[in-house]
């Protein structure tokens, strides 16, 4: 992650109603633009929306991560074009490692997931 992103901003929050502590991790991506594209054709025009990610709990707290992407555009046909991260498992909240990680753990990933995805609602 932190080859394309930095981290931005890190929050410590907690549910009022619960009183469960939990981090969001902002991870904002770099002004990088992919190799496959000539730099000086594309210019950085902001980023688009941001998607929070559910990844595993650190010391007891559930940790989201917030990911901010960016998108560039042709100087001249205006196409928009962004990365492709496809470290996301399909129909997860998890990164394909995280994920293999805990079905392997017994299925603690579904019970930690619907105890926290209230949490994910924005």
């Amino acid at each position: 992650m932190l080859e394309y992103f930095d981290i931005t901003q890190v929050e410590n929050l907690c549910n009022l109603e619960s009183k469960e502590e939990f981090l969001v991790i902002e991870f904002t991506e770099k002004n990088i633009l992919s190799s496959e594209y000539c730099v000086e054709e594309y210019e950085s025009k902001g980023f688009l929306g941001s998607k929070l990610i559910q990844d595993f709990p650190l010391r007891g707290k559930a940790v989201f991560l917030r990911i901010k992407r960016r998108r560039w555009r042709h100087k001249t046909n205006k196409t928009v074009v962004k990365r492709d991260f496809t470290f996301i498992a399909a129909g997860s909240k998890f990164t394909d490692e995280l994920s293999d990680f805990l079905k392997d753990a017994g299925g603690y990933a579904n019970r930690y997931h619907e105890q926290h995805s209230q949490l994910l609602r924005d």
